[in-house]
């Protein structure tokens, strides 16, 4: 009678190890191409590895809000501060208070590592503030000739802008110049006018909107807005230090060119829900587009409205950051929603101020106390010491395989070379694609990797012993194996990538490296048993070697204590001739 014909699957897949082994071998060699042809041979190193920029962040009070540098405000500012480098694709930033007014920041060396450091202590504190009066940017002594309180000194004095219809911006035009008297006198009548609620004629700016001496507040902001000198660049930066956002104020444009009096602050950055850097084909300029929240865009409308009944210049209204204007849009409609900044911005510097709109403003003021270079040095010292210690290891490994285990070693050793292989490449690839950076915890984390790699061969190679003790021969014995393996192999890289994912997520900084690392090589062991060890091992008992149990191949069946083969017992049929009776 025919033995019965085994269904296709009953293999367990034995018969086509090739189609594993192939995607696999695809994988490996797209990513090694693509490492190639992206520049990006090597992993980026983090500070510890590479170097790079260490930053000491000292708060300054605010007038009269000395109690504002306090616990909460100080992991915001680190937060946020964290969020920015980041955002411009520098990892393994280091953020973190010292004390209680300091903040160190240590930037690795990389490509955007400079942008970095500009930003770091930016605050960002962006308001939309309605222009009162616009000059030029010099200080204007007394009798001397300057533009007049409704023009700016020159074409264009600051990037023009436009809040959502590009036809609602213009720049400021130019206009007869005026005394410093006259300018004076344009400041007091432009603030009794801004508090005003109907619109003046035009003209109105030119001549004192009320008689008698103004009040000492108005005094001191004329002198300050005659006075201010632009183009200092300390004088500019400092033009609206101590002003609350709810006062008027004197700004200069960023590029120094014209000054500006501008009213209370109607909208904030913290109205802003999204900006991002975009290029304007038709314009062929880079602009910011922001986006408003709900609360936003009511005050944004409500500015709109107002400035478009007034007159030049008090149809504008100034984006003011960190005290200086970017840019002073004319408004002739209302408008809601969103808004564009947009004028002599490069990629670089549009995106710069994208990403600190973007991730808001730091709620404190901050100086550079120091600024020190780190090297390499120690780091370097530290890896060469870890990357022997992880040879030594390794090496260890490799001797108790070949010692215990013989012919087997090989599929172990390849399947370590395989997934050395997939972990170097997706490290490379990850460094320009997500900003990953290799430091020594990660290092470490990989070295770890290696003992959780050769523990689910071990485990496998021990199922198909176990199968051979039991008296099958390598083949079935291989298949029969691989599914109790398989389950075990599972759980255990389960747990492993689960006390990975929790470890990440719980902590910050350089332990995050190790974290990530180590649950990176735990996916890509199950990815290396599955698709490497076991179709190689599958090929391997089909070799006279393997499969004759020769002493060297790990699979001996006398050393090993094998019970004899299993043996279908046989019928066997007695036939009695009984002689015929006579």
């Amino acid at each position: 009678m025919a033995a019965p014909k085994k269904g296709r699957g009953s293999t367990g897949g034995q018969g086509r190890p090739g189609r594993a082994l192939a995607l696999i071998l695809i994988a490996m060699v797209a990513l090694t191409g693509g490492m190639f042809l992206s520049g990006h041979t090597t992993p980026r190193l983090g500070i510890d590895l590479a170097g790079g920029t260490s930053i000491t962040l000292k708060a300054k009070s605010q007038p009269g809000k000395p109690e504002a540098i306090n616990e909460t405000n100080m992991n915001t500012a680190v937060s946020i501060i964290e969020r920015r480098v980041n955002g411009l694709g520098v990892s393994e930033a280091e953020v973190q208070t010292q004390g209680a007014s300091n903040i160190i920041v240590n930037i690795p060396k990389g490509t955007n590592s400079k942008q970095a450091r500009e930003q770091v202590g930016t605050t960002a504190q962006l308001y939309f503030r309605p222009v009162l009066t616009v000059t030029g940017g010099e200080p204007t002594p007394e009798g001397s000739a300057s533009p007049s309180a409704s023009g700016s000194g020159k074409p264009n004095a600051t990037p023009s802008a436009k809040a959502s219809d590009p036809e609602t911006a213009s720049d400021p035009k130019t206009t007869p110049s005026a005394s410093a008297t006259t300018q004076g006198r344009a400041v007091t009548g432009a603030l009794t006018k801004d508090t005003t609620p109907t619109p003046s004629a035009p003209g109105a700016a030119e001549t004192p909107a009320a008689t008698g001496t103004p009040d000492p507040a108005t005094a001191a902001l004329e002198k300050k807005f005659t006075a201010l000198d632009c183009t200092d660049k300390p004088a500019r930066a400092a033009a609206g230090d101590g002003v609350k956002p709810e006062e008027p104020t004197v700004a200069c444009s960023s590029e120094g060119d014209a000054k500006y009096l501008l009213g209370p602050a109607e909208v904030s950055g913290t109205d802003v829900d999204d900006a991002k850097a975009q290029f304007d084909q038709q314009r062929g300029i880079w602009l910011v587009s922001m986006e408003f929240t709900d609360k936003g865009s009511k005050k944004f409308q409500t500015i709109t409205k107002k400035l478009s009944t007034q007159q030049s210049p008090q149809n504008q209204f100034a984006i003011s950051l960190d005290g200086e204007v970017v840019s002073a849009p004319q408004v002739n409609e209302t408008l809601s929603g969103s808004a564009e900044i947009s004028g002599s911005f490069t990629q670089q510097s549009a995106e710069d101020l994208a990403n600190v709109l973007s991730y808001g403003a730091l709620p404190l003021s901050f100086s550079e106390d120091t600024v020190t270079t780190v090297t390499a040095a120690l780091g370097g010292e530290q890896l060469e010491a870890g990357l022997i210690a992880g040879a030594i290891g390794l090496a260890l490994v490799v001797i108790y395989l070949v010692a215990y285990y013989r012919g087997l070693a090989l599929i172990a050793l390849l399947s370590l070379l395989a997934s050395g292989i997939l972990t170097y490449t997706i490290m490379a690839l990850l460094g320009p694609a997500i900003g990953f950076a290799l430091n020594l915890p990660a290092v470490c984390g990989a070295i770890v990797a290696i003992g959780i790699t050769a523990d689910s061969f071990i485990v496998y190679f021990e199922r198909i012993r176990d199968e051979i003790r039991e008296g099958r021969t390598l083949r079935p014995a291989v298949e029969r194996a691989w599914p109790r393996a398989r389950r075990t192999i599972l759980v255990s890289d389960f747990v492993s990538f689960l006390a990975a994912a929790v470890l990440f997520l719980v902590t910050v900084g350089k332990v995050q490296g190790f974290a990530f690392t180590l649950g990176l090589t735990t996916l890509l062991d199950v990815v290396v048993v599955f698709l490497f060890t076991k179709p190689v091992m599958t090929l391997m008992a089909r070799t006279k070697f393997f499969a004759s149990g020769h002493p060297w191949s790990g699979l001996d069946p006398k050393r090993l204590g094998a019970k004899p083969p299993l043996r279908r017992s046989r019928r066997v049929n007695v036939r009695t001739d009984h002689p015929k009776e006579a």
